[in-house]
Parts: structure tokens; C-alpha cells; sequence
């Protein structure tokens, strides 16, 4: 069934790819620009009527060093514009009847596997800011379907983190991180988009939804497989000490690793069409693409 999208965003990664593939299915997307998640509420939700389904993406990038500075606009970009969006749909008359808000797996501790059905969430500063971020987007429960969208590492051709992590491989000095026995969370991100408009289409779903394969890798599995992929050795591990060095504090997205599976989405009938790490891999590098 059609529907009118909102997304912010949407210049991003994911927010691009999933403009397009709505586009292409016949739904109508409709772009927020940055400068409406700030100033005046009424401005947005102007901007917002006749819309069905808003989704809030918008945020700063996380993959840079965490100074009081950084830590600030990550999670003000998060937090406060989520705070916006609510805002600005409970001023309409008609507010949008679902709300899909981004957020992490980071959210999820380390030390176990976890589907939404667990509430302990780990401490850290990702943590707080997913924990925050979701709270702020579950007060638009009063008039809307709330989903927020815990996303696992987004694995797609043209963006995200991959190839970031692949360009060691490329040089042929490729490798996994510390001892590799880190989990790695992860999403093909035409899967992504599939789970948008499955979430559209079934209104049992709401609250957290973990987006990730149900196949979580280790970090030396996640390496060997984007090896392979890449016709490439992995045999220049990287120590654990010599990213946080680089990175700080944020060392912990890549020395840390998050076990999340997508409990949700598999009860509501989701089919992958990238269950396993090497599917994917296989899509974003076949020739010709």
C-alpha cells in the first residue's frame, strides 16, 4: 500500500538508499531538511502533514574521536532533534500514525546475546545516548506507532563503514582487531530497507526492533569473510592498544563487539535475504555492480 514518508536525513548512507528503494516501490518520500530540526516545532510539522510514517535518521557520525566536544553534537544531533520530530507531530491535527526512530545494538552489553526482550542495557556513553535518544521518541506513543530501529553495522556498496574497513584490505595489510573474538552486529542494507516496509505493513510491531542479522561474526570471522570477498589476505592483525591510541574512547566500537539478534523481526515473518556475512559480501562485490 502507498504511503507518504518522511525521512530525515536523508542526504546519509542509509537515508539515501532508503529514499530511493520507497521511491521505487511507489511510496512517496518526502525529504526534512536539516534546518527544520531546529528553530520553530510548527515549521516542521507544516512540512509534515499528509505524511504516514515518519522516520528520523539524522545524527552526527560517531567514528571520530569522542571529545567533550564531539560527545556534545553526537548526542544533541540525536537526542534533541528526536525531541523536535515529537514535538512537532503532536502539534498536528493529524500527526503521522508511526514513527520509526534510528537507533544502536550499542545499547546491548557485551558480555551476552540479546534480542528486545532484554532490558539491561550496558553503560557507556553509546549506551546513554541510545538509552536517551529511545526515550525521546516513545513519548510520541500517545498518537503514533513507535519503532525504534536498533541497528547493527549497515553493510552496503556506496557508504557506511565498509569501506572504511575495507581499505586495509584492499592494501593487502588487512586484519581483525585485538584477539578477534568480538562480535560484530550487522545488516545488508537492502535488508535494512525490507524491514522499513515490513515494519509499514505490520502493525504488531513496535517498540525496539533490533536490525541485524540473525548470523552475528566474530571480528576475525567479519575479516576473513571481507578478505575473501576482496581476494585479499588477513594477516596483519591490528592491537587493541594501538586503536585506542588512535581513536580514544571510541575504540570501543571496533575492540568491543555487541551479540543482538533480531527476535522481532523473525516472529513477524522477516525473511533475510542476507542472513550470513558472505551473502553479503558476495552482493556488495559481485562484478558489474
Amino acid at each position: 500500500m502507498q504511503k507518504q514518508v518522511a525521512i530525515s536525513g536523508e542526504t546519509g548512507f542509509i537515508g539515501n538508499y532508503l529514499t530511493q528503494w520507497l521511491q521505487e516501490r511507489g511510496h512517496l518520500v518526502k525529504a526534512i531538511p536539516r534546518y527544520l530540526l531546529q528553530g520553530d516545532p510548527a515549521d516542521l510539522a507544516i512540512l509534515l502533514e499528509g505524511s504516514q510514517v515518519v522516520i528520523h535518521l539524522a545524527g552526527a557520525p560517531i567514528n571520530k574521536r569522542w571529545t567533550p566536544k564531539n560527545k556534545a553534537l553526537i548526542y544533541d544531533s540525536r537526542i534533541l532533534t528526536t525531541r523536535h520530530v515529537v514535538e512537532a507531530m503532536s502539534q498536528m491535527e493529524k500527526p503521522p500514525g508511526m514513527f520509526i526512530c534510528a537507533s544502536g545494538v550499542n545499547i546491548y552489553p557485551d558480555d551476552g546475546v540479546f534480542t528486545e526482550d532484554d532490558t539491561r542495557i550496558s553503560h557507556g556513553f553509546l549506551a546513554e545516548v541510545c538509552r536517551d535518544w529511545e526515550l525521546e521518541a516513545l513519548k510520541a506513543n500517545a498518537f503514533a506507532r513507535v519503532l525504534n530501529f536498533r541497528l547493527g553495522v549497515v553493510l552496503g556498496r556506496n557508504g557506511g563503514a565498509l569501506p572504511t574497513m575495507a581499505l586495509p584490505f584492499k592494501m593487502g595489510m588487512g586484519g581483525w582487531i585485538g584477539n578477534g573474538r568480538q562480535m560484530l552486529s550487522w545488516i545488508h542494507i537492502e535488508d535494512l530497507a525490507r524491514a522499513v516496509d515490513h515494519a509499514i505493513g505490520k502493525k504488531t510491531l513496535h517498540g525496539p526492533v533490533n536490525i541485524s542479522s540473525p548470523h552475528p561474526v566474530s571480528n576475525k570471522d567479519f575479516s576473513k569473510a571481507l578478505a575473501r570477498a576482496l581476494h585479499r589476505p588477513a594477516i596483519f592483525p591490528v592491537p587493541a592498544f594501538a586503536v585506542k591510541w588512535l581513536l580514544g574512547e571510541a575504540a570501543s566500537l571496533v575492540t568491543k563487539g555487541v551479540t543482538a539478534l533480531p527476535g522481532k523481526l523473525q516472529r513477524a515473518g522477516f525473511q533475510f535475504r542476507y542472513p550470513m556475512v558472505r551473502d553479503a559480501f558476495r552482493e556488495i562485490y559481485s562484478s558489474g555492480k
